[in-house]
């Protein structure tokens, strides 16, 4: 089913991008398994015959050092699965200057995706598929303070760097229709077999107890993921959201708004500091 296709992946050293990396391999990718510790990287990479390829999303030039890698090793990158997160109690600055959740959920991906781009674009029929949450019903964007410098819950805003992502895909897709590549962004739904909240130990624990909800099997959650990289129209649902494996899953009102989706664009374009297709 995905013979012959690259699929670079990255929060692939653990949960829902470790366990999507197995399953697509099984299925004939050759797949990038790309995460942040070198020691879980290289352990998910030598099960699936992979080489691992360590980045960590905080830094920006560790982004920038990954495209360039990504673009010198494989002539066609089919699937990018922008699937690294963190949830974060406290609030904490990278090296480059801004929130740290910021950064590693939402802005590291921007970067990432449009570094690679043209290579995508250039091959034919690609897809971009992001891991959201539906979380993001509690995050509001404002773009005068994209980071949450006005928000003291920190639940709120992670909601709010999910809610963002979902209007990168929109705003994605709309940009390059006609190109052959399509955007998706999904919930993967609620699992304590992640890494996800290892910096949140009291969401962590609000998780297993099923305090948010019921929970997911691993497996359970790579399975949206999976269906989007496989799945045969890729159009039927461009743009979209998917709660686990129901498209046009419910949003937050500002999910569906594409004046503030192409300022989003322009407002992350600005803060990376130069002309972003």
């Amino acid at each position: 089913m995905l013979e012959g296709k690259t699929v670079v992946i990255t929060g692939a050293s653990a949960g829902i991008g470790a366990e999507a990396a197995r399953r697509m391999a099984r299925l004939g990718a050759t797949v990038a398994v790309v995460g942040r510790s070198p020691e879980k990287t290289a352990a998910v990479a030598r099960q699936i015959g992979a080489e691992p390829l360590v980045a960590d999303f905080a830094r920006l030039s560790d982004v920038r050092r990954l495209a360039d890698t990504l673009l010198g090793r494989f002539p066609r990158i089919d699937v990018l699965a922008n699937n690294a997160g963190v949830v974060l109690t406290r609030r904490c600055r990278t090296e480059d200057g801004h929130d740290l959740m910021f950064q590693v959920n939402y802005l590291s991906s921007f970067l990432l995706t449009t570094l690679l781009l043209d290579r995508m674009t250039a091959i034919g029929p690609a897809r971009v598929i992001t891991t959201s949450s539906k979380g993001h019903r509690f995050g509001s964007v404002d773009l005068d303070d994209l980071e949450g410098a006005g928000t003291r819950s920190a639940l709120l805003r992670y909601g709010t760097t999910k809610l963002q992502n979902i209007l990168f895909t929109r705003e994605l897709a709309r940009r390059t229709r006609g190109s052959g590549l399509t955007a998706t962004a999904f919930h993967p739904g609620v699992t304590a077999a992640t890494d996800i909240n290892r910096e949140a130990p009291l969401v962590a624990a609000l998780v297993r107890y099923r305090l948010l909800g019921g929970l997911s099997t691993l497996e359970e959650s790579a399975e949206p993921l999976v269906h989007l990289a496989t799945m045969p129209d890729r159009e039927v649902f461009n743009g979209g959201y998917y709660h686990r494996l129901t498209p046009d899953g419910p949003v937050h009102r500002q999910a569906r708004d594409d004046r503030l989706a192409t300022r989003l664009w322009e407002r992350t374009a600005e803060l990376l500091g130069a002309p972003v297709p």
